[in-house]
Order: C-alpha cells, then sequence, then structure tokens
C-alpha cells in the first residue's frame, strides 16, 4: 500500500512539473501508472526538478531497480567458460543477454543521437530512450548541459563517445556513443566508423579509470548497420583492443537483447 501511494504521489508531481499535461485522468492501476510516469519523464526538456518530487524519482528507481533485480559480473561467465572460447581475451569478454539498465559495471554503453538528449518518444522500446527512463531526469539535465558548452547548436559527431554519471542505474557511468548510420549500401568508411566507437569507447573507460563496460548492438537497428557484421567488427575490434591494452580491462560485455542477436555473437565467439 505504500508502494502504491508513493507511486501516485510521484505521478501526479510530474504531473503538475509538466504544465501540459496536469489534468491527465491515468487510471489507478500500478503498471498504468509506471507507464505513464515514464512517459512524462519521455517528454519532459532538461531542468531542474524541486529537490522533494526529486528524491521521490530517485526512490522509486532504485527500488525498481532492486525489483528487476541487479547483475553483476560473478553473474556473467566469460566467454572461455561459456563457449570454450579460444581467443587470448576469451577471459576478460562475455555474452550477456538481457536488460542493460540491470547492469552493475563500472559503465554501460548508450547508443545515442546527435543530439545526445534522449529519447523524447514517449515509451520508445529503444535502448536510450531505456537508459534515460530508469537513469532518472538528472541524466537527461547533464547531457545537456555538457552539449551546451560546446555551443547552442552543436551535435555530437559519430564515434565521439561523452561519459555521465548514471544517477539511479546501477552502473557507475554511462558512455553515449553515435554510431554510424547507413543510409544506402554499407561502406568501408561506415565500418570503420562503427570500430571507432568500439575502440573509442574502451579509450574513454581506461582513461577514466573504468575496469568494465557492456556494449549494446550499435548502429543496428533504426541505424541500419547489418547485425552480423556488427558484430564481427565488435568481436574484432574489441579483441585489438584488449590484446593492445592488456591490463586495462577486466571485462567487456557483449550485451544483447535479440535471440538472433545472441546467436550471432556465440556463432563468433565459438569460432
Amino acid at each position: 500500500m505504500a508502494e502504491f501511494k508513493r507511486l501516485t504521489e510521484l505521478l501526479e508531481r510530474f504531473k503538475a512539473d509538466s504544465g501540459e499535461y496536469r489534468d491527465w485522468d491515468v487510471p489507478r492501476e500500478p503498471a498504468t501508472q509506471e507507464r505513464a510516469i515514464r512517459a512524462l519523464m519521455n517528454v519532459r526538456p532538461p531542468r531542474r526538478m524541486d529537490p522533494e518530487t526529486l528524491a521521490l524519482q530517485d526512490e522509486y528507481l532504485q527500488a525498481r531497480s532492486v525489483a528487476v533485480g541487479v547483475v553483476g559480473l560473478s553473474d556473467i561467465p566469460t566467454a572461455r567458460e561459456a563457449y570454450g572460447c579460444n581467443l587470448p581475451c576469451a577471459d576478460r569478454i562475455s555474452i550477456w543477454q538481457g536488460d542493460i539498465t540491470r547492469l552493475a559495471l563500472d559503465a554501460i554503453v548508450n547508443a545515442a543521437n546527435s543530439r545526445m538528449l534522449g529519447c523524447f518518444v514517449p515509451l520508445h522500446g529503444c535502448i536510450d530512450n531505456c537508459i534515460h527512463s530508469f537513469a532518472g531526469v538528472q541524466l537527461r539535465l547533464e547531457c545537456a548541459r555538457r552539449m551546451g558548452e560546446k555551443g547552442p547548436d552543436y551535435e555530437q559527431p559519430t564515434a565521439v563517445p561523452m561519459l555521465t554519471d548514471a544517477y539511479n542505474l546501477p552502473a557507475k557511468k554511462v558512455v553515449h556513443v553515435v554510431g554510424p548510420i547507413v543510409e544506402d549500401a554499407l561502406t568501408p568508411a561506415l565500418e570503420k566508423d562503427l570500430a571507432d566507437c568500439y575502440k573509442n569507447t574502451l579509450d574513454l573507460c581506461r582513461d577514466s579509470g573504468l575496469r568494465s563496460v557492456a556494449f549494446c548492438c550499435i548502429s543496428t537497428g533504426v541505424f541500419r548497420f547489418p547485425a552480423g557484421r556488427a558484430a564481427e567488427i565488435a568481436v574484432r575490434t574489441v579483441a585489438d583492443w584488449l590484446a593492445a591494452n592488456p591490463a586495462a580491462m577486466d571485462r567487456v560485455v557483449f550485451n544483447v537483447f535479440r535471440d538472433e542477436d545472441l546467436r550471432i555473437y556465440q556463432t563468433l565467439l565459438r569460432a
């Protein structure tokens, strides 16, 4: 009962904060109210929130994190343990299928767009939306501040990662990176851009003292990079980087969501 009361209060506060949706009549079922809160977070522009509402949001998101289950490195077998992988770096790479927002690693990677402010489409299923939704409204505000420092019309270049706090996520940090977009045919330049997404992110983690990171399937999906080729580039680039930086990273996790992507990575790491 106390949990439902907190959920209802948080929804009313987000409605009041929005102004436009102040009178939104949301059914009182918890699942519907949770979706409504997420939708209001998704459309909310980057601005400060009053401390009481922010504290209530943080309590809600941290309780959600515990409820869905936090996954740490000890819960994820290495590629050598799981698949008998014989790559030299097999003890430092893994595949994990599931929601990246559950991972308690030093960093998780967000496939961002060039505005770097998250997804504004209510309840959209992209990873950008999920990460911003479960990190909390502080993440969009930090991203806006960082982008604003570059100028009013600045857009983040492809393969240039940006590091932020993770707020209410179990990870310590989020690395936001813009992957290449395949408009027509796949080209060597696009393949290099994707490889640079992985290399530059790993460089940033190393230089920031972050020793574990989970990569999503950058540029697949709406950016239309073929999943099989993207995975080949990811595995090759990560393996080469780990060979060149043998003491810099404890674990790199290839996070997949779809069964198809899981099969692709398993095939590559069983070879």
